[in-house]
This record gives C-alpha cells, sequence and structure tokens, in this order.
C-alpha cells in the first residue's frame, strides 16, 4: 500500500480554505503517516475497528489541538488503511 495521504476539498470560492489547503494537508498528511508508523509497530493482532481508531487517535495526538478537533477523515479510508495494517500491507 502507498504512503497514506490526506487531501482536502477547500471551498473554491474561499481564498483563504484554498491558501491553507497545501500546508494543512501536508500536515494532516504527515500526523497520518506518523500515526500509521506507530500503529504499525505496534499492531499484536488487534481487530479492524481498534486499529483504525488507533490510527485516528494517534494521527490526532500529533496535530495542534485546534487542528484535530477539526479533522474529520475519510473514514471508510482509515478503515482501509487499518485493513492494510491487519493484514501487513502497510
Amino acid at each position: 500500500m502507498a504512503e497514506p495521504h490526506v487531501t482536502l476539498e477547500p471551498d473554491p470560492d474561499d481564498p483563504v480554505q484554498r491558501k491553507l489547503q497545501g500546508p494543512l494537508e501536508d500536515q494532516l498528511t504527515s500526523a497520518l503517516q506518523a500515526a500509521t508508523d506507530r500503529v504499525r509497530s505496534s499492531y499484536r493482532g488487534e481487530p479492524v475497528d481498534v486499529v483504525c481508531q488507533q490510527l485516528l487517535d494517534e494521527t490526532k495526538a500529533g496535530l495542534h489541538p485546534d487542528i484535530a478537533a477539526g479533522f474529520d477523515p475519510d473514514m471508510d479510508e482509515m478503515s482501509r488503511l487499518a485493513v492494510a495494517i491487519v493484514r501487513g500491507q502497510a
């Protein structure tokens, strides 16, 4: 599986969102990749739903509290990442 990446969809009419999109995507992606590494290295046979929650918790822990509070990832994508960890593919 490729390295996880976060992609945001800003409001095209909001110049602030468009301006912040790249830096925020970079920060979220970095936190998700670090979380993936930590969860993968500590994986001990937990079920997918537990791994998915660990990914979410670890990602949010790596973010500024204000950004973590607003981070609402696509949980289907988080679940796919958790499945890859469980299968040893991430």
